[in-house]
């Protein structure tokens, strides 16, 4: 047999990729007559019993198992490929994908009442007077899941809720809650959040045993609180509500971890300032609406998908962005519950839901997915 060198093989090398390449463009002009035919006929694009079929024909063309492996995996890319070929051209003939949304100028903010979680002094009800304004008529409730009740039983125009933390991560019991009741986000806003450690105006840090606030202020605030070894930690609510109970029990050995204004409401001293280990930490907070509205020149997405529980199904799902020039700001899993080791998947992008891209790239997700639910653009 004749030896090649590399400059050989990378000669015959480029003849295949040619061939290739003519065969693939070959190809995709059939799918896109196979797409005419599903508009004509009312098809639906994606036939996974269909593809099944093929792959297992076309593996079993290969002669080993890494070429078998290979093979599957490439044919699987082309008809994922093809898929989207055949979205773009339903959409351009008008079958795209109905949102259910409605874009509008701007949200009411006059003649509108908000809630927020916790009581005033906690950081929702700031983050809410940094969006409303200080005059508008706020009200407070116990916990997330109440203000998105007050929102979607109509007793509330918007609810104002954390989801992000810059150091602490997702609020994630409120990602859950976005699929539990039909609100949808209509802003966000973010807010500075400079944690304090509070105490009775007699006491002294060598006094304190327990302190108390919510969970992320606890996060934020470990390397402080952890340096304290015979500090017990407890959970609470609220931040504001921690402080309101330090205060209401007037022991002086409790502290609450809190913002100052909260102190200031209710009478604490501040044992010690900005005791948070990330400076710049900073909330995202979204807005919650009843209707599924967005705003003129809005631009991110959220969505939430559940996958078939198989390999490649994310994977195949998320390519629906890449193959439209989509850029991924955040993802974020969560368990299913009742379905061990499944989950569902939150996913924020750029865009707006009036660009045809957009639409093309959920239009993609939702054909694959088990479901899918537009969280909001804003």
């Amino acid at each position: 047999m004749k030896e090649l060198n590399l400059q050989e093989i990378r000669q015959q090398l480029d003849v295949i990729d040619a061939s290739l390449t003519e065969l693939f463009e070959t190809r995709m002009e059939l799918c896109r007559e196979v797409a005419e035919y599903k508009i004509q006929t009312g098809k639906p694009v994606y036939d996974r019993e269909r593809e099944q079929q093929k792959l297992k024909a076309v593996t079993a063309l290969a002669h080993s198992d890494f070429t078998r492996k290979g093979t599957y995996e490439l044919f699987s890319q082309i008809m994922t490929i093809s898929r989207r070929l055949q979205y773009g051209l339903l959409a351009s003939h008008g079958q795209e994908m109905d949102t259910g949304f409605s874009m509008i100028e701007d949200l009411k903010r006059e003649n509108v009442r908000i809630v927020y979680q916790g009581v005033e002094g906690s950081y929702g009800h700031g983050a809410a007077r940094r969006y409303f304004g200080p005059d508008a008529d706020m009200y407070h409730v116990k916990t997330m899941e109440d203000a998105m009740t007050e929102v979607e039983e109509g007793r509330a125009d918007y609810a104002v809720l954390p989801i992000e933390n810059s150091s602490a991560g997702a609020v994630s019991d409120n990602y859950d809650l976005l699929v539990k009741h039909n609100v949808y986000i209509a802003a966000e806003t973010e807010l500075s959040i400079n944690h304090a450690l509070l105490g009775r105006e007699d006491a002294d840090i060598k006094d304190i045993r327990t302190v108390y606030s919510h969970p992320q202020a606890l996060m934020q605030t470990s390397q402080y609180l952890n340096a304290h070894r015979d500090w017990k930690q407890i959970s609470t609510v609220n931040t504001a509500v921690a402080a309101k109970k330090v205060a209401e029990e007037n022991d002086r050995s409790q502290a609450a971890v809190a913002s100052e204004i909260a102190g200031e409401l209710y009478g604490l001293k501040v044992l010690e300032r900005s005791i948070n280990h990330n400076k710049n930490n900073v909330t995202r907070f979204i807005i919650l609406s009843k209707d599924p509205v967005y705003r003129k020149g809005a631009n991110k997405v959220s969505i939430c998908f559940e996958g078939v529980h198989r390999s490649g199904s994310l994977y195949n799902m998320l390519g629906n962005l890449i193959y439209n020039d989509i850029n991924m700001l955040m993802i974020e899993s969560r368990p299913i519950p009742g379905r061990s080791w499944e989950y569902r998947f939150f996913v924020d992008v750029e865009g707006s839901l009036s660009d045809a891209k957009i639409r093309n790239a959920l239009k993609g997700i939702s054909e694959e997915a088990v479901s899918l639910r537009i969280l909001g653009n804003y």
